[in-house]
């Protein structure tokens, strides 16, 4: 069992593995669909459709790697070997989905993004699930799992943060059109791919130390197999709370995705914000991530988990798309001014707090989770927990990426025009999608989370259970077991 509570420089090199992966999220989910339609042209509907089988492929890797990952037996545990391989081609494939080859028909053009995104995404996933899982493995404790995961979750920050600064105040300024122009991709890929590779090495480097500390694989856990693997999810989905967090998740991911898809298309089109007024707001943003960083540990020391989940998830939901609602109603300030970028900082400040609170507080319930079910089972599978939740998730922010896709298609959306040239009837529409419509999904996520039930004193109990059968003494004559 680990007591003893993880090192300030322990949390901080896990943490650092979360910049990596959030470089790599970043770069996809906020410029390769409004590269790929607007610079290149592809429609939002082949565009959405290659994001969303990415994204599929890469949700059914997930379990598996976990699940390997389980049972991965070296000198460098079960963990890290994977940390170690993932980088190099992750980065590869990033660059080649930047750079395509040029006189490319369309359909020539979606295999390409397609094929690259798939390999991108596998290759993220084999970092970003065994890195997770060796997150809940450094400490047993109920607190001490909230403030480890809270540095995963500022790491994670820190990682889109560092991306938002270099690339709106630095990169696309110094380009003619800035995020219109292709040739400004170029300078942005290159620092990604440098940010991923050392922080994504570094965390590997760095938290080798802790393998002693980490959870050795069972000798009767059986090795690994297809069948076996739908049989350890079979086994996480009986677990109630589990299905409660997933079924939340698959609402909320469908507003994830649509926000994620429109984000730069709401900037550049609806607010008609500069690109230092794009990376005015994210950096303001850090206000709020920091907050969700500093209060959640707290937060669950006051409250359960449960809570601290349902109402972050609304908070959320709500205050995300707030702004854009109210613009639809006429009572936001003019495009462009700074009166709106204060205005949209106040509504994104408090989203982004909630987020933090909720990621961190959903990510310390898995690892309860991960306990109640080595109670129930006898078997400890941090990986297949946190890879099938990862796997709902990408499933279901898929279909925010292809709703957005289909909706910009369906609405006629013009590619490569200013915002000035396109006809206030389209802009509505695509607000009225990123704003009540996206908001509807994570009003009903909230609802479902509430049905969580794993509280304080029902995880000392699981625990107290565990450390009875793993002592020596246990099951001795005259000694609890």
């Amino acid at each position: 069992m680990n007591k003893e509570k993880v090192s300030l420089p322990a949390k901080m090199a896990f943490g650092l593995g979360a910049s990596g992966e959030a470089a790599t999220n970043w770069i996809f989910n906020a410029l390769t669909f409004f590269f790929y339609n607007q610079i290149i042209g592809l429609s939002g509907t082949l565009t959405a459709a290659a994001v969303t089988i990415g994204i599929a492929s890469d949700a059914i890797t997930d379990p598996v790697v976990g699940s390997i990952s389980d049972r991965w037996r070296s000198k460098l545990g079960r963990r890290h070997p994977f940390m170690f391989v993932a980088p190099l081609p992750l980065i590869i494939t990033i660059y080649l989905i930047f750079n395509p080859p040029t006189g490319l028909t369309e359909m020539e053009l979606f295999a390409w993004f397609t094929v690259c995104t798939v390999i991108m995404r596998v290759c993220s996933t084999l970092f970003a699930v065994p890195h997770l899982a060796m997150g809940a493995e450094l400490s047993d404790d109920y607190i001490e799992r909230t403030t480890i995961m809270s540095y995963n979750n500022i790491f994670t920050y820190v990682g889109v943060i560092v991306m938002h600064v270099v690339v709106w105040f630095f990169i696309f300024p110094e380009y003619d059109n800035g995020r219109m122009n292709q040739s400004a991709y170029s300078p942005v890929v290159v620092f990604c791919i440098s940010l991923i590779m050392v922080c994504m090495l570094t965390s590997a480097f760095l938290t080798l130390s802790q393998i002693p500390r980490l959870k050795k694989v069972p000798e009767e856990l059986p090795a690994f197999s297809m069948r076996q693997l739908f049989l350890e999810m079979s086994d996480a989905l009986r677990n109630r709370n589990y299905l409660y967090l997933l079924f939340g998740l698959f609402f909320l991911s469908v507003t994830i995705g649509t926000h994620e898809t429109l984000g730069l298309y709401m900037g550049t089109f609806y607010w008609e914000f500069t690109d230092q007024q794009i990376g005015l707001l994210i950096i303001a943003n850090v206000f709020g991530y920091a907050i969700g960083f500093l209060v959640t540990a707290r937060i669950h020391q006051l409250i359960e988990k449960r809570w601290a989940i349902v109402w972050s998830a609304a908070g959320l939901s709500v205050s995300w798309s707030t702004a854009v609602t109210l613009r639809l109603m006429n009572l936001a300030p003019e495009n462009s001014t700074m009166t709106l970028v204060v205005f949209v900082i106040c509504f994104g400040t408090i989203a982004s707090a909630c987020g933090s609170i909720l990621n961190i507080s959903v990510m310390s319930a898995l690892a309860d989770i991960a306990d109640d079910h080595e109670l129930k089972t006898g078997r400890r599978q941090e990986g297949i927990f946190y890879s099938a939740r990862t796997f709902f998730a990408k499933v279901t922010n898929g279909i925010g990426h292809v709703v957005a896709g289909i909706a910009l298609d369906v609405i006629e959306f013009p590619q490569g025009v200013p915002a000035s040239q396109i006809h206030p009837d389209k802009i509505y529409a695509l607000g009225v999608i990123d704003g009540p419509f996206a908001m509807i999904w994570g009003l009903i996520a909230a609802f479902i989370y509430a049905g969580y039930r794993i509280d304080k004193a029902y995880h000392a109990k699981v625990r107290a259970e565990l450390n009875s059968r793993a002592s020596p003494l246990a099951g001795q004559p005259g000694k609890s077991g």
